[in-house]
């Protein structure tokens, strides 16, 4: 695992003294010297194992060896490059026979990389391309986006959630360094918490796929240990269909979350989170494995919809006997199918709708889990395309869910 330092070259204004410099301040109290290029300030400060400089062709290329003896020493390849600068059209050819001059003044690997300006969708994938060739699996990553365009930090964002899926890259900071003309200060600004705000939006998203809380657990973790282990628990028992005992969890979880989560981005976001999870101050067992059923529908989580809309018929038939039972009991629900089972066979063909749901979640249920093939020549042909199976699923659900229970 390497340490990569990502910066971006820019262009600043430029006289007779060179170009113009700023100190920038990390609000640390520390001292920083004046530079014109932010990145050397972030490479001395977090000495990376390879420091990857991206510019275009009208970048400041030459400020990077400025007063560098062995640059003024190189002869042509300086002089080149010098040229390239003012004109605005440096190659790689101006750039790769001065780059092992940085390594050995560095210290560290070097890489000089020519980007395009961003203008459209195309040159934004090859700017990520780019960079992501620059990463290797597990490495620790900081972005400096200084000097970029001004839609960079954008481009940032993305750039560090997509070495994160593709590198499992850790993203150790965005950085940028501001300058406030008025007042000449220039604070140093992480703006990390961009990213943290885009995890949030994304586990919205994979929560209202797959319905896994544990997305959210870890995001609180930091903040709210033991919200995140109830919620984690809660998230267990429903991955397991064992939908009822996700309840004492959850309710625990929304307690602790309310109470004492001080995270300012949980709370930015605990009204969204509250509200996936208020099903379970006041929804049944049943209304809540038809809910499921029916989100598992909808996302083409067939066997889960078929197990889910089956279980809340059963829960729905051991609720409505005159005897109480507990529905998360499994010899309660044991013996109210195979009462079911029982009665379906003395009466053959003439069954209920009801009934007719129950036979065919089952079996759609067994058939999806085993990848056998049904004896039933309408579940068959129901297994036989997506349309067709997720109709037959639906009003399978739906007669469960609203059918008489005799």
């Amino acid at each position: 695992m390497s340490h990569i330092l990502l910066t971006f070259l820019g262009r600043v204004p430029k006289n007779e003294h060179g170009y113009r410099t700023t100190r920038y301040d990390y609000g640390d109290g520390r001292d920083e010297p004046p530079t014109a290029f932010f990145g050397w300030s972030l490479q001395r400060r977090q000495q990376p194992d390879r420091l990857v400089v991206l510019g275009t062709a009208g970048s400041m290329w030459d400020h990077l060896f400025e007063g560098d003896d062995a640059f003024y020493e190189a002869g042509e390849a300086a002089d080149n490059l010098t040229d390239a600068v003012k004109e605005k059209r440096v190659t790689a050819e101006h750039l790769a026979p001065l780059t092992p001059l940085l390594s050995a003044r560095l210290g560290c690997e070097v890489a000089l990389e020519l980007i395009p300006y961003a203008r459209d969708s195309a040159e934004q994938v090859e700017l990520l391309r780019i960079m992501a060739q620059h990463v290797d699996v597990d490495d620790r990553v900081d972005l400096d986006v200084t000097h970029g365009f001004r839609h960079l930090p954008m481009l940032a964002i993305l750039a560090a959630l997509h070495l994160r899926s593709i590198r499992h890259a850790t993203i150790g900071g965005i950085w940028y360094g501001s300058y406030d003309e008025d007042t000449k200060q220039a604070p140093v600004h992480n703006l990390i918490g961009l990213l943290h705000i885009a995890d949030w939006l994304q586990a919205l998203n994979t929560y209202d796929k797959d319905g896994d809380y544990d997305v959210f657990g870890r995001l609180i973790e930091s903040s709210s240990s033991e919200a995140a282990d109830a919620l984690r628990q809660a998230a267990f028992h429903e991955k397991t269909n064992n939908v009822g005992q996700a309840r004492g969890p959850l309710r625990r979880f929304r307690q602790q979350f309310a109470a004492t989560n001080p995270d300012p981005l949980s709370q930015l976001f605990a009204n969204a989170l509250q509200q996936r999870t208020a099903w379970v101050e006041n929804q049944s067992l049943a209304e809540r494995q038809y809910e499921l059923a029916q989100h598992f529908l909808e996302h083409g989580d067939y066997l889960r919809a078929a197990i889910l809309g089956f279980e809340s018929l059963v829960t729905r038939l051991v609720q409505a006997v005159p005897v109480q039972l507990d529905p998360n009991n499994y010899d309660h629900r044991k013996t109210i199918k195979d009462e079911w089972d029982a009665e379906i066979r003395r009466q053959r063909r003439q069954r209920t709708e009801t009934q007719q749901a129950y036979l065919d979640l089952r079996e759609l249920r067994n058939s999806l889990a085993h990848c056998t093939r049904s004896d039933f020549g309408h579940i068959q042909a129901a297994l036989a395309s997506e349309v067709s199976l997720r109709q037959a699923l639906a009003q399978a659900i739906d007669l469960a869910h609203r059918g008489a229970m005799r």
